[in-house]
């Protein structure tokens, strides 16, 4: 199986009561809780902690694209991007990814990702998303009906752009433009695509179709989760679509230590942090047309079996160190420990791409440094053998080589 480093890239100094004072997270935030150079200090800590990954043998890097709040800061990651292609030499550079109907042209993401493909050497993931309504609906002013519309022209711009063999006229309701002949085009004759997603069968639809990876970027826990993933592949069986592991990401918050006193103690205080300062009001959250009604109706079936008390609890940062992992939010302990764990998470919902959360929050760089470590060196040659029979052409085929040169003799390759 593989291995994605991740982390949201928070604001590291929100104060005390932030969570108190703030009624959102997102798109209203006040701008004056963050200081600037503070936020230059915390993107060179996330670009040392993914180049360390990139050293300890993770089979990409990620990087999201948010908006309009302290609890992701990467509104381009394709800027992100392009620091690590010129710094990493061995992981792939995963962009999961640009929001593709906040691009206008869209025709830009076609440039940039074929940019950075060639920069990193054929290192590419192409993530595209619809963007969270936070994102797309209020800070970028596009409305919700139109989302679904807008992401489908763009794709349909974006990979034909990138395998054309001569320049076209596109003619599309959102974007209307007499030449497409992008220079450069990409290392990879195909680029692997993932779509993230939050269980909209219309999402579902379109990855089973393309045979596109999906990724399940869940940060509450293997309960909320599962019924999400099992249905995804319920429905890609239905559709007849490829069962293939490595068409599975999913998103995990690993905080590895020495002994699970040292994990409680270590991190304890960086996962209330993110968690308790993370709200989004309902308004922002569920605007009216951004969901389907038949992705409502399934959304509300698998309500049913979740506890929202216990779901509030944790956006209020109230559960202890150990309840939340034991509910899957996080998994924390020794490398053993983490090792077993993550283990039964993937085997049991069929996962071959682990999106592992490095850090999270406040965490210091010095405790994050040490995750990657314990992690890097400890856990991931135990789990190389999960799904190591299955084919895997959602990670480029230049980093899966790297890593195997480089790292392969940790795990007996």
């Amino acid at each position: 199986m593989k291995f994605h480093w991740f982390a949201q890239q928070y604001y590291t100094q929100l104060p005390e009561n932030y969570a108190d004072e703030v009624r959102s997270a997102w798109v209203t935030p006040p701008v004056g809780v963050a200081e600037p150079e503070q936020i230059g200090r915390d993107y060179h800590l996330y670009l040392r902690l993914m180049q360390q990954a990139d050293r300890l043998g993770w089979d990409s890097l990620l990087l999201n694209e948010h908006h309009q709040t302290t609890l992701a800061m990467v509104p381009s990651p394709n800027l992100i991007a392009a620091a690590l292609a010129a710094t990493t030499e061995t992981a792939a550079i995963a962009l999961c990814g640009n929001s593709l109907a906040l691009y206008n042209p869209p025709i830009r993401v076609a440039e940039e990702l074929a940019m950075l493909d060639c920069l990193s050497g054929g290192r590419v993931i192409a993530g595209m998303v619809f963007g969270t309504p936070m994102d797309s609906a209020f800070s970028y002013g596009i409305a919700p009906i139109e989302l679904r519309e807008r992401f489908a022209e763009a794709r349909e711009l974006i990979v034909r752009a990138w395998s054309a063999s001569e320049p076209f006229a596109f003619n599309g309701r959102y974007t209307k433009l007499r030449y497409v002949n992008v220079w450069p085009r990409p290392i990879q004759d195909e680029l692997p695509i993932w779509i993230p997603g939050s269980g909209s069968v219309e999402t579902w639809d379109l990855v089973n179709a393309h045979e596109y990876c999906y990724g399940y970027l869940s940060f509450s826990g293997k309960a909320a989760a599962e019924p999400i993933v099992n249905g995804f592949w319920d429905h890609a069986a239905a559709q007849g679509a490829s069962m293939n592991p490595n068409r599975m990401a999913f998103t995990q918050v690993i905080c590895c230590a020495d002994s699970d006193a040292d994990a409680e103690r270590l991190y304890g205080d960086a996962v209330r942090y993110f968690y308790r300062n993370n709200q989004v009001p309902l308004d922002f959250a569920t605007p009216p047309g951004y969901l389907t009604a038949p992705s409502i109706r399934a959304g509300l079936e698998r309500a049913r079996n979740t506890s929202m008390e216990q779901k509030m609890k944790a956006g209020r940062g109230e559960l202890s160190f150990w309840e939340y992992d034991e509910l899957g939010y996080i998994i924390a302990g020794t490398p053993e420990r983490v090792s077993q764990r993550v283990r039964e998470l993937v085997t049991d919902l069929r996962i071959g791409q682990l999106i592992t959360c490095m850090h999270l929050g406040n965490l210091s760089e010095e405790v994050a440094a040490h995750n990657n470590d314990l992690f890097g060196t400890k856990v991931i040659p135990t789990l190389r053998d999960i799904w190591a029979d299955e084919e895997d052409r959602w990670t480029p085929k230049a980093s899966q080589e790297r890593v195997a040169e480089r790292f392969g003799h940790l795990w007996g390759k």
